[in-house]
């Protein structure tokens, strides 16, 4: 598999050498499908929280009599049915949300959408990507001039400059290959991956 190797103007130079274990894959949609959702449900925290019919601020009184009113049974006005009342099963903060994908999966998924990636002409390699000051403006200068507007930028160790640069744009995402996710390679419109971060990638997903 060869990747397009891009200059500070992104214009394609050369090509670069990938494996085809990694970047020649066929595009397994329910994998990635399954992938995708488990990182997201992974990321949700329990913070809601509702009321049962015990928690709920109400009198235990019965509010009428049992019989000869002609309206229904009624204990409490706790009861789920009732307005006002507690839910029958609320939502707890302690809920778990989380999917499991097996190590294999995971890889196998990535493997997939990089290759996909590659195929549309949406991956690209660079020699490296810096900056001479901690700028914003710097580096949307410098993406806009290689026609990159929706990127995630890999790079094998994040660079202070580089980094502190990215954080106001909101199109743009920096990280280490180890912090790659499935759903910020299938987000961006461009993976911008520098040299010594493809080698990276290939020792992780080898």
């Amino acid at each position: 598999m060869e990747l397009k190797l891009l200059n500070a103007q992104g214009q394609a130079s050369s090509n670069v050498a990938a494996p085809d274990t990694i970047f020649g894959r066929d595009y397994n949609e329910a994998l990635i499908h399954q992938i995708v959702v488990a990182y997201q449900a992974n990321a949700r925290s329990g913070n809601r929280k509702q009321k049962d019919r015990e928690e709920v601020s109400h009198t235990t009184k019965k509010p009428w009599r049992q019989k000869g009113t002609g309206r229904a049974r009624a204990g409490m006005s706790s009861s789920p049915i009732w307005r006002g009342g507690g839910r029958a099963f609320p939502n707890s903060p302690d809920e778990n949300f989380s999917h499991k994908v097996n190590k294999k999966m995971y890889r196998a998924g990535l493997c997939s959408i990089l290759s996909q990636l590659a195929r549309d002409d949406r991956l690209s390699v660079i020699e490296e990507l810096s900056l001479e000051a901690p700028k914003t403006k710097l580096l949307a200068q410098k993406l806009k001039s290689m026609g990159l507007d929706s990127v995630l930028v890999i790079t094998d160790s994040l660079d202070e400059n580089l980094m502190l640069a990215s954080r106001n744009l909101p199109n743009v995402l920096v990280c280490e290959p180890r912090h790659a996710d499935p759903l910020s390679l299938v987000f961006y419109k461009k993976v911008l991956i520098t040299k010594p971060a493809l080698a990276k990638i290939e020792e992780m997903l080898a």
